[in-house]
């Protein structure tokens, strides 16, 4: 029978995705067959799994950490927010439907059925499944069809490890008042708890351990200093942006809008790892930094709702100058979209219907159509031909004058668009400057120099890195029983 466990956090973002990766990459170290699970996760960083279909990226990262191919079924439920109040609902790949907070929470125990089907999936073959569930177990007014963390647990028998964030202060009053709150029977699934990052003398929370262990009786499983690698690896969370802009005087300065809608934001980290160049992260309120060269619309779940903010903020009046002092800009997917001169959503797809003008950038427009491109591609950059490789995930047709002029030839047809004099381009394909060849031309084409990084192999270290970290802190009989 394969083994399972399931990491459930205090709260929200306290590392359980970087800790599941680094666990992952361990046991695959260690020779196991070890697959990620995540029942549901809410993200607009998305990916297209190897056997077709969309996967939260942390999925997909989680799976590279596995050293195995990644499958829709890692991730069966996936929300992707697209209003304040509402989200588009992925199940095992497919778009199933939308529906706003509250009538999810009536939909859930109907998914839960996906879940155990794709749970059984991911577990033929393997030694290991290691979970990781959303939010957290102390949200007891969502326990109610619960499928993200006890509900789950206590339905598929795993045994859960609680994470606690000491960073963020409070920690012993996190884990022991979890311990409170839970019912009996979700309290029993527990078998311990690891401290996530720490910093300083490890042994100065020696009285906090046996505080917790008086309260909870539960036992630490090992107290996780603050993972000095982990940066190096792609965020599942847009939280995580502040951690990647660069700050100082590069040579070349890089401006990225941040949508509220902001969708696959980890296009952005090749480029955040390249050591002459500073990634900045424009929120809202404050200014597009006119001494940028390059400036980035990165994809959307929203195109129109955020079209209109980026008005609202002002950014396309600075967009306009950046252009006209000769600046350059990409777009990708949604931002590709508000570059041309109009965007049609003649059926309402992402509300309304509605017809908005765009940024008038580009000479094209697009049409919202219900049908959703979901594929990995592997394509070549028109301009110098540079190979690419990444996915698509996107809903619209574009077309229009500009067109003409495509900015890659993908999957063997042409995509983008890029305008007359070369300064504006836009593109359906996510992930394109993780190609180490067409990133390092790029920066060439700014007066970089530089050798081509291989940034995959980057993203492999720091994995390896990670789980070395992990290995040297966490309880040894604890891993030994886990790994067999």
């Amino acid at each position: 029978m394969t083994k399972a466990i399931m990491l459930q956090g205090t709260g929200s973002d306290v590392g359980k995705t970087v800790l599941v990766a680094g666990l992952c990459r361990l046991a695959a170290n260690h020779g196991l067959a070890v697959r990620p699970f995540k029942p549901q996760n809410m993200s607009n960083n998305a990916a297209v799994a190897d056997d077709g279909g969309e996967i939260g990226r942390a999925q997909w990262l989680q799976s590279l950490a596995a050293r195995v191919q990644s499958s829709v079924h890692m991730n069966p439920v996936l929300l992707k927010p697209q209003t304040e109040y509402g989200s588009q609902i992925i199940v095992q790949g497919k778009v199933w439907g939308q529906a706003k907070g509250r009538d999810y929470q009536k939909l859930k125990p109907t998914l839960l059925d996906y879940v155990m089907q794709s749970f059984s999936e991911i577990s033929v073959g393997a030694d290991l499944v290691i979970v990781e569930g959303a939010g957290s177990p102390a949200e007891i007014n969502l326990r109610a069809g619960d499928i993200a963390n006890m509900g789950f647990a206590t339905r598929a028998g795993v045994p859960v490890v609680l994470v606690g964030d000491i960073d963020r202060g409070g920690v012993i009053a996190s884990l022991v008042g979890t311990h409170t709150i839970l019912s009996d029977d979700d309290r029993a699934m527990i078998s311990g708890y690891i401290i996530n990052k720490f910093r300083g003398d490890v042994s100065l929370f020696d009285a906090g351990i046996d505080a917790v262990r008086r309260f909870t009786g539960w036992p630490c499983l090992g107290v996780v200093p603050w993972l000095k690698h982990a940066s190096r690896l792609p965020a599942e969370d847009s939280v995580a942006l502040e951690s990647l802009a660069r700050g100082g005087s590069a040579a070349l300065k890089i401006a990225v809008p941040v949508f509220p809608r902001i969708a696959n934001f980890d296009d952005l980290d090749p480029l955040a790892a390249e050591p002459d160049v500073e990634l900045v992260f424009v929120r809202a309120g404050e200014r597009l930094p006119s001494d940028a060269r390059l400036v980035i619309l990165p994809g959307s779940k929203s195109t129109i709702a955020d079209l209109a903010d980026m008005r609202a903020q002002g950014w396309d009046v600075d967009l306009l100058t950046h252009v006209k002092r000769g600046g350059r800009v990409i777009g990708i997917c949604g931002g590709y979209q508000m570059l041309g001169r109009k965007v049609h959503d003649p059926l309402g797809i992402e509300g309304d219907p509605a017809q908005v003008t765009g940024l008038g950038l580009l000479d094209v427009e697009t049409e919202m159509a219900p049908e959703k491109t979901v594929r990995n591609s592997v394509a070549m950059a028109v301009e110098d031909g540079a190979p690419l490789a990444g996915y698509q995930i996107h809903l619209g047709i574009t077309v229009g004058e500009d067109c003409g002029r495509p900015f890659a030839i993908v999957d063997g047809e042409p995509d983008g668009a890029v305008s007359a004099d070369g300064r504006i381009a836009g593109t359906y394909l996510h992930g394109l400057f993780a190609s180490d060849i067409y990133r390092t031309r790029l920066l060439w084409s700014f007066g970089l120099s530089g050798e081509t990084n291989d940034y995959r192999a980057g993203v492999e270290k720091a994995l390896d890195d990670v789980a070395a970290e992990l290995e040297a802190c966490l309880d040894r009989r604890w891993l030994d029983e886990l790994f067999g």
